[in-house]
């Protein structure tokens, strides 16, 4: 049956159709949220499988022109794109435009857009915190929001109204939304998502760097922890750059903080400190068990034939 409900936006532009930008397409297609989804991308290879696969109404790579007469702009570029971007589309933004973006740092993009986009233009931060290691627009799938977080973090000034329509955008995505400071934001995001894709690349890199006998019985006898961190360190390298260098300092005082633990840890294991091994791993399973709670992940199920 089609859909009677009126769009929330007129026109949105998505700037950037890898995988989030894809998905949201999709997902504002699905629960029609907008009546023109005008996409843009550099790369005109893109741009055709974009096109090929109908992510949207019109298609150029040319992002000043996407944006022309769009109520919602979307930027879904690496977060080092994003001041040359907002320097490119500032001039063809309409009064009374939302920007937004779906980074993974957020006081660098307000650094890096607040001083650029035109007085009448209002800048909506924000992160939707949902992904897999797969990259480029046939990567995407309109469910991959669903039941996860999205984070805003507009300041004192954005105007109400324009972030609560950012919010509507992501709750009818199935996201559930909360505000946040961007310095908290970017210090939360360190250490739940940061630094644990920090580990896995340093993980894997290990792995690369063995005796090409020892990486082939790496490879054959994987079990589940390290096959997810190749998972997580499949994903995309120009992406997890970017973010390094734009939230630097909350990964570098997060990083100092493991450093510390993991000498920690080395030194009890090499003096047979058992208590405090225990002890450790006692506390790490009550953070598993906090998480299962708030519907972040679900228990591991038991195979039926297993006693």
């Amino acid at each position: 049956m089609p859909q009677t409900n009126k769009p929330l936006f007129e026109r949105i532009a998505i700037i950037g159709i890898g995988l989030i930008g894809s998905s949201l397409a999709r997902a504002v297609r699905k629960n029609n949220l907008a009546r023109h989804i005008a996409v843009a991308t550099r790369s005109t290879e893109t741009l055709a499988k974009a096109r090929d696969l109908s992510l949207g109404d019109s298609y150029t790579t040319d992002a000043a022109e996407a944006v022309i007469d769009a109520d919602l702009v979307v930027l879904c570029v690496p977060l080092g794109s994003m001041a040359t971007l907002g320097k490119a589309i500032a001039g063809s933004l309409k009064q009374g435009a939302i920007v937004s973006d779906v980074g993974s740092s957020k006081v660098s993009i307000i650094r890096d857009l607040q001083g650029i986009l035109p007085d009448g233009v209002h800048l909506v931060p924000a992160h939707p915190v949902a992904g897999t290691e797969f990259s480029g627009p046939e990567a995407g799938y309109a469910s991959l929001f669903e039941g996860h977080w999205c984070v805003l973090t507009p300041d004192a000034n954005t105007d109400k109204q324009a972030v609560a329509k950012v919010r509507s955008l992501w709750e009818a995505c199935a996201m559930r939304v909360e505000e946040m400071d961007a310095s908290h934001h970017d210090r939360v995001l360190a250490i739940t998502s940061h630094l644990p894709q920090l580990i896995a690349y340093t993980i894997v890199g290990t792995a690369t760097d063995m005796e090409d006998d020892s990486k082939r019985e790496i490879m054959k006898y994987s079990a589940g922890g390290f096959r997810d961190f190749t998972r997580i360190a499949a994903s995309d390298p120009v992406m997890w750059r970017d973010v390094c260098l734009n939230n630097k300092d909350a990964i570098l005082d997060i990083l100092g903080r493991f450093s510390e633990d993991l000498s920690a840890l080395q030194r009890a294991i090499r003096r047979d400190e058992g208590d405090y091994l225990e002890n450790l791993f006692s506390r790490t399973r009550e953070i598993r068990r906090g998480i299962i709670e708030m519907g972040q992940d679900k228990p591991d199920i038991k195979p039926e034939n297993e006693n």
